[in-house]
């Protein structure tokens, strides 16, 4: 049968023999990262790893710059003390006033009342000055006429000064040099902030710079978001405790995809020998052998894409490496270690509170059912 020109058929694409496909996208997931390990719906992982940048970003910088929610120990909100506070508005002060408007009322009456027997007083002495005034004007007339005229003179010199006055406005001052400082000072400061915006630009460009990075585990429903953490910065484990106590204080939704948000601090090949290497910085952190507060913990395993490793040998070398003082207590334990195997990749990580915050799932701490 015809098929139509040889040009448009599709070219078959062959790959090189021995050689992995190259995969466009995220990097893929690999031993001695730390980050979180969060799970989503399935389908949603594009979504959920730019919503995920975005809250741990959020939490981060509550964090590094101390203006998130305070949280006791408890988990409890630390509110303010509440105080009356009077303002110039008050309906106090607006009561005050009202008294004193009526006592000025008051004080008003009277002084009118005065007021209107002085009016007449000087009424009744303003008769007998005008008669004076009639009598002095028949015996000197001729002086009232030259201090009439004198008036008449020194009004005529006022408007005609006023009329200069007006005529001629004071002139204006040149301001081109003033202008001119202006406008190199405005261009100095669009200069600085253009050189701002494009280093910031670059640096969003360069992904060797970005403190959160996307990984592809490469299983649906979960996603990686990779921490390239500084000196002074806080630890995963931080961000993420600090996360679920503001979510269950405040039950302020903050994820659509998001559903559990785990701290991942160490990460190896899911061997028992690599295993109890990596865990090492974390039991002297957490789990100390001299101190005076022994803590409870728990194992919580958890498997996706391999079926090779046993779930029991994973535990005991993880329980196997917590020293003595530490002991195990699955039904009510202080902390908790997280062991999350993603085909070829062992994800570990410490939480506190991990049942009473919700197993750390956002979606079931900000629900309001």
């Amino acid at each position: 049968m015809a098929t139509g020109d040889q040009s448009k058929k599709r070219k078959q694409r062959y790959l090189p023999q021995n050689r992995p496909a190259k995969k466009k996208g995220a990097y893929p997931l690999k031993p001695g990262v730390q980050g979180f390990f969060i799970s989503c719906d399935g389908g949603r992982e594009f979504q959920a790893s730019h919503e995920a940048i975005n809250v741990i970003d959020s939490f981060f910088e509550e964090l590094v710059h101390g203006t998130g929610l305070k949280v006791n120990s408890s988990g409890l909100l630390e509110k303010p003390i509440n105080k009356k506070v009077t303002f110039s508005y008050s309906d106090d002060e607006d009561e005050d006033e009202n008294e004193g408007e009526e006592e000025d009322e008051d004080t008003n009456g009277e002084k009118e009342e005065n007021k209107g027997d002085e009016e007449k007083t000087e009424v009744s002495e303003g008769g007998n000055n005008q008669v004076n005034e009639k009598e002095l004007a028949t015996e000197g007339s001729s002086e009232v006429k030259q201090l009439a005229e004198n008036d008449t003179e020194k009004k005529e010199e006022e408007e005609g000064k006023q009329k200069n006055s007006v005529e001629e406005p004071p002139k204006k001052k040149p301001c081109i040099e003033e202008a001119n400082a202006s406008a190199k000072v405005n261009e100095n400061a669009e200069k600085s902030i253009d050189k701002l915006i494009d280093a910031e630009l670059k640096e969003l460009g360069d992904k060797s710079k970005r403190r959160f990075m996307k990984l592809d585990p490469g299983c649906n429903g979960i996603v990686f978001i990779q921490m390239k953490r500084k000196d002074g910065d806080p630890s995963p484990k931080e961000i993420a405790q600090h996360a679920m106590t503001s979510a269950a204080a405040t039950k302020k939704h903050m994820s659509r995809f998001i559903l559990r948000l785990l701290p991942i601090e160490v990460s190896c090949y899911p061997s028992e020998e690599e295993i109890s290497r990596a865990i090492k910085p974390l039991v002297e952190q957490y789990f100390p052998i001299e101190t005076d507060n022994p803590r409870k913990f728990a194992v919580l395993y958890g498997s996706r894409a391999n079926t090779g490793v046993d779930r029991m040998k994973v535990i005991s070398t993880v329980a196997q490496s917590i020293p003595a003082p530490h002991k195990v207590d699955l039904s009510n334990p202080d902390m908790s270690i997280v062991v999350e195997i993603v085909k070829t990749v062992c994800l570990i990580g410490v939480v506190e509170k991990y049942k009473e915050l919700g197993k750390y799932n956002l979606r079931q701490l900000t629900s309001t059912n």
